[in-house]
């Protein structure tokens, strides 16, 4: 287990969050639980990279349901800021709003900027994190395959490694 307050490695159980996202509800992530889940945090709604990581990402969701994994999209942005986003673009996900960062500190994504840092965890159906990646510059984003690797080697109950 981690020893790190605030920055939970593979292995390590997932902070529990609720928070307010895209179509009017509120996303608890203990409401996944039995499902694998692949969270990704995004610096900003309407960049250029964030823009093609979740497109990219929202083209492949067959993907992600085939081997039954459940996405979440987190930012620091509002829901009204997600709102339009996903509607200019049509994710097919949850766009959720951690305008405080409260979220993004206990996964240890905010940067000593106060910026997000684009990282990607997968949990398997119990919350444990069975992947991660934290990048120290997002100018690029996971691939899919990486990340179906990851869900299902979760599913089996082994961990990954990025790539």
């Amino acid at each position: 287990m981690s020893q790190t307050p605030g920055k939970p490695q593979v292995g390590d159980q997932a902070p529990d969050f609720s928070l307010p996202g895209t179509g009017g509800d509120t996303y608890s992530l203990i409401e996944y639980r039995g499902f694998p889940v692949v969270l990704v945090f995004y610096p900003g709604d309407d960049t250029p990279v964030c823009t093609t990581q979740l497109v990219t990402y929202s083209n492949d969701i067959e993907r992600f349901d085939s081997v039954g994994a459940e996405v979440l999209a987190i930012s620091p942005q509002d829901v009204d800021s997600h709102e339009r986003f996903a509607e200019t673009f049509g994710f097919v996900f949850p766009l959720l709003a951690d305008v405080d960062r409260e979220v993004g500190r206990a996964y240890g994504v905010v940067g000593p900027l106060g910026f997000y840092r684009r990282s990607v965890f997968v949990l398997d159906r119990n919350g444990i994190i069975r992947y991660l990646h934290r990048a120290t510059s997002g100018l690029t984003f996971r691939p899919v395959d990486e990340l179906i690797d990851a869900v299902a080697a979760a599913r089996s109950g082994s961990t990954a490694s990025p790539r």
